[in-house]
């Protein structure tokens, strides 16, 4: 799969820096379906698939996404959904800051990392992938990415992602 950039046109070193690692992630490491930046908040800041309004067609029509059903919105929802989930049952198990949330399916992995002031990464991996290479990959964006998404790029990245839509 092959990431898609929306039109980097206009937005700032930062948020193109970003764009590129994380297409980098998608394009270079096997296994990788998806992949979904979430605000603390829930909303997408950036995708794997950002011409999300190909979304709206129907599985199997010109157009609509490959794989499962689901668009990079969808994705956003259930990783800002898990994140919440295990952020709540470690508070209640005292179990201190939750890194990482991995689940394994039959016929797929979701992966979910930390960024930073409650931002995640989110991966959809195939079930055959190499959980710890998407791991390792998952931790390099992390670190190269968090100390950068300042609320000013989070907000550029939120506008980029509505406009692509």
């Amino acid at each position: 799969m092959k990431a898609q950039a929306p039109a980097a046109y206009g937005l700032s070193s930062e948020a193109r820096n970003l764009h590129w690692l994380l297409t980098n992630l998608v394009d270079e490491v096997p296994g990788i379906r998806s992949v979904a930046v979430v605000s603390s908040d829930g909303l997408l800041l950036l995708s794997s698939d950002p011409g999300a309004a190909a979304a709206a067609l129907p599985a199997g029509q010109p157009g609509a996404p490959a794989g499962p059903r689901g668009s990079s919105a969808d994705l956003a929802t259930i990783v800002s959904g898990l994140g919440s989930l295990t952020t709540g049952a470690a508070r209640l198990m005292d179990g201190g800051t939750v890194k990482q949330t991995m689940v394994a399916m039959e016929e797929g992995s979701l992966f979910v990392m930390s960024v930073s002031d409650g931002s995640l990464l989110g991966v959809h991996a195939t079930p055959d992938c190499d959980m710890s290479v998407i791991a390792y990959h998952m931790a390099l964006f992390v670190g190269r990415a968090g100390h950068v998404l300042t609320p000013e790029l989070r907000s550029e990245l939120r506008k980029s992602m509505e406009s692509a839509q």
